[in-house]
């Protein structure tokens, strides 16, 4: 079994994807207005995938999926990932706003894509767990708003954490944001990850020059992994094969 990871994908898709036609896809958001690498980013995304990722492998997404701001909205860009091979086990990130009540949310999403909230996920003796995280104190500009935000996210990484029951051959947490500030001081989400023995983190919303703030691969005992589409080209990145 192959865990891959990719996170950012941010699809604003309008109809369906006919993968045999793509000067056809429709866009309400397109990325490149922000950055020209960014241009049909899906047609990368959607190609390296299918070279890399077999039926049988996990894909983990730590987050921002769609730009879409309602449920129904998000239609054609979660009917996109299910297209795609693999069993995709996701969390939200800041701007995945359509993602309103995991209950409803789970009856939504194709059936190859699993949603983690306040529990986890079993994938042989891999146990999956996450949340979508925030800014973590003594970040730039962090305010009172932040602290409440980043206080909850602590308490729904720790139930995913907590969800686990006996001793998983591993704990991989997925979590939208970097869990540290810019200068990787020690947080709370990094004690939580040490105080559940957690092996390895998956993380995006880094881009452009904030991805100069990554992680380093290692760091108190956990291996980490920066995520973001335009980081690895659009395409998955192979982080672990059991």
């Amino acid at each position: 079994m192959r865990f891959f990871s990719i996170s950012d994908l941010h699809l604003s898709l309008t109809k369906p994807v006919d993968p045999n036609n793509w000067d056809q896809v429709e866009l309400h958001k397109p990325m490149d207005i922000f950055n020209p690498e960014w241009h049909r980013h899906y047609q990368k995304i959607y190609e390296n995938w299918r070279a890399l990722v077999q039926p049988d492998d996990i894909v983990l997404l730590p987050g921002d999926i769609s730009w879409a701001t309602r449920l129904e909205e998000a239609r054609h860009d979660v009917d996109f990932l299910g297209l795609l091979p693999g069993t995709i086990y996701a969390v939200p990130g800041n701007h995945d706003y359509w993602w309103q009540g995991v209950s409803k949310t789970r009856a939504f999403v194709p059936e190859n894509v699993k949603l983690i909230q306040n529990d986890h996920a079993l994938v042989g003796d891999t146990a999956i767990c996450g949340t979508r995280g925030w800014t973590c104190p003594n970040s730039h500009q962090f305010t009172e708003q932040d602290e409440k935000i980043y206080k909850r996210e602590l308490i729904r990484l720790e139930n995913s954490l907590r969800s686990v029951k006996g001793n998983p051959g591993e704990i991989m947490v997925m979590i939208h944001f970097m869990p540290t500030n810019e200068v990787h001081e020690r947080s709370g989400f990094i004690d939580l990850l040490c105080e559940y023995e957690v092996s390895r983190v998956v993380y995006g919303h880094l881009h452009d020059r904030a991805r100069n703030y990554r992680l380093p691969d290692e760091a108190w005992g956990i291996k980490f992994h920066l995520v973001s589409a335009d980081y690895l080209n659009f395409s998955p990145v192979l982080i672990a094969e059991k």
